[in-house]
Order: C-alpha cells, then sequence, then structure tokens
C-alpha cells in the first residue's frame, strides 16, 4: 500500500447532513492513513498493523445516496474512535496525562483509545509516547468525531422525531458449528428500540446470512455513548463478517463484496422508507429492559 504524501482530514462525510434523514451512518475503523511519526514510533511493519483494521467496510457503503456516511482516514491502531477518550493506559506514556484514565477491560487488553497491542497481539510501540501525543491525538480526531456524531444526530432527532445511528464494523470469522455472520448489537436492548433491530435482523436473515444479536459484540463505545432511545436516538452496532466480502491475506475486495453492499444500501433504504411508521409505534421512545 502506497503511503499518502499529505496528512488527509480526520474524516469522510458524504451526503446530505440538513436533517432530511433519520439515519446516520459511521465507519470509525476503516481508516488506512498511517501517520509517518506512527510508523517511525512503532515496531511493527504496516501489514501487521492493518490487520487491526476493519479493512474496506467504507468501500462497502459507496452505494448509499444521501443518507450521510462518516468515514474515519487514520487507522485504528493510531486512534481507536469506538473507545472513551479516557480509556488509556497511563503505562504508554512518559509524563501526566491530561485527564484521569479509566480502567476498563479494554484498556488492561491492551484494546484502549490508543492501542498498545494490534491485531494477534503484538506490541505496537518500541518505547513509551509523550503524554502530550495522547492528549494532540484526542483532540484532533476522537472529540471532533463524536461531536459531529452527536450533532447530526441532534438534528436528525429534532427533524423526525427520532434518529438512528448505524456503526459499522466487521469481524474476524467466529468459531463454532455454524457461526454468525452478521452480529447486531444494541446493548442487549439498551441503545435502540427492539423494533429497529429486529426489522435489521429480518433484512439480513432474508438475504440469506446467519444473524446474531450481541453475541459475540453488544456494541462498543459508540453504541452506549450516543443511543439514549429515551430521548429519541437509536444507536446499532453491525458486524459483518470478513470472509463475506474480504481477501483476509491481500486485503482486497471479493465478489463477495458486492451482495453485501447491495445489502448495505437496501437496508438504510428501507429504514428510511419504514421510518414514519416505527416512530408512530406506541411507546416508541422506550428501548427493552
Amino acid at each position: 500500500m502506497a503511503l499518502r504524501a499529505s496528512t488527509p482530514p480526520p474524516w469522510r462525510l458524504t451526503g446530505e447532513i440538513d436533517g432530511r434523514w433519520p439515519l446516520f451512518i459511521t465507519s470509525p475503523h476503516s481508516g488506512r492513513h498511517y501517520p509517518a511519526a506512527f510508523l517511525a514510533a512503532t515496531r511493527l511493519s504496516l501489514a501487521e498493523l492493518r490487520r487491526a483494521e476493519d479493512a474496506l467496510v467504507d468501500g462497502l457503503l459507496e452505494g448509499i445516496a444521501g443518507v450521510p456516511v462518516l468515514a474515519a482516514s487514520h487507522a485504528r491502531s493510531w486512534l481507536d474512535l469506538n473507545r472513551a477518550d479516557d480509556e488509556l493506559d497511563p503505562g504508554m506514556f512518559e509524563g501526566a496525562l491530561p485527564w484521569p484514565c479509566a480502567a476498563s477491560p479494554r484498556v488492561a487488553a491492551g484494546l484502549g483509545v490508543i492501542p498498545r497491542l494490534a491485531a494477534q497481539g503484538h506490541e505496537i510501540y518500541a518505547r513509551r509516547l509523550p503524554a502530550s501525543e495522547a492528549a494532540a491525538r484526542i483532540a484532533s480526531h476522537h472529540r471532533p468525531w463524536h461531536a459531529l456524531v452527536a450533532a447530526q444526530l441532534a438534528v436528525a432527532q429534532q427533524a423526525h422525531g427520532a434518529a438512528l445511528l448505524i456503526d459499522i464494523h466487521s469481524m474476524p470469522p467466529p468459531t463454532g458449528p455454524k457461526p454468525p455472520q452478521i452480529v447486531l448489537g444494541d446493548c442487549h436492548g439498551r441503545s435502540a428500540h427492539l423494533a429497529i433491530v429486529a426489522m435489521m435482523e429480518d433484512h439480513f436473515r432474508r438475504a440469506g446470512w446467519r444473524v446474531a444479536r450481541n453475541q459475540p459484540y453488544a456494541g462498543g463505545y459508540t453504541t452506549h455513548h450516543h443511543g439514549r432511545p429515551a430521548s429519541g436516538i437509536h444507536a446499532v452496532q453491525i458486524e459483518i463478517c470478513r470472509s463475506l466480502y474480504l481477501d483476509q491475506q491481500r486485503l482486497i475486495l471479493t465478489n463477495g463484496a458486492a451482495p453485501v453492499r447491495a445489502a448495505l444500501t437496501m437496508l438504510v433504504q428501507m429504514l428510511v422508507a419504514a421510518w414514519p411508521q416505527l416512530v408512530g409505534q406506541a411507546a416508541w421512545p422506550a428501548a427493552a429492559e
């Protein structure tokens, strides 16, 4: 992969953001830009770092027209947008961090907002980073990303009575007999109305795929943080098995990408068309207990 000569913007935003659509779609882990300073600081090869990407998920969203799609440009191993900004490992940094850190299981596993480990559990950095580097990455990318997501959901909710965030990821093939190919995460019923998730599940099953809810992925920081059904903001995470669309060794799209892209496009169209009826359901704002 050729490295870009200049630094791209933090994200690519397509579609119309004037409130005409009740949906907002995000792809936080498909970024492929690796800053030169980051590559100089890592002990890993670019190929090893790329294993942490939700590779080419943004390419699966190219059929969506009108509805806004927000895709990260920078790599997940540089900054993980699906983590809280305080999920930092103090042991990774020289000097005092500018805010208290949260001791979460993800941080303990080396997968905080600035990850310590890449795919296959490889240590990313050869030495400690300056604490100022953590503050800079979060200030320039993480906080603006989530501020933009929140602002657009608020605009959509005001215009339509309720809004839906769809946060799209990819997953390695799960283990076990007949493992799921699509996993829908709604934080076990806390981040979205059941009617939304049921409609999404039915859509993917009709497309011929095995679908699970919340196992093994119930949703990350994004769904937990932005999903507030009682306030009319719903959030669902979609995990797509990489074997459906990706050559996992060469990290290129396969022929399977076309039906996945079509299914995602049809899902968005279906949800937009059904939204007035969904919003009109009795006790709409309440999520499952």
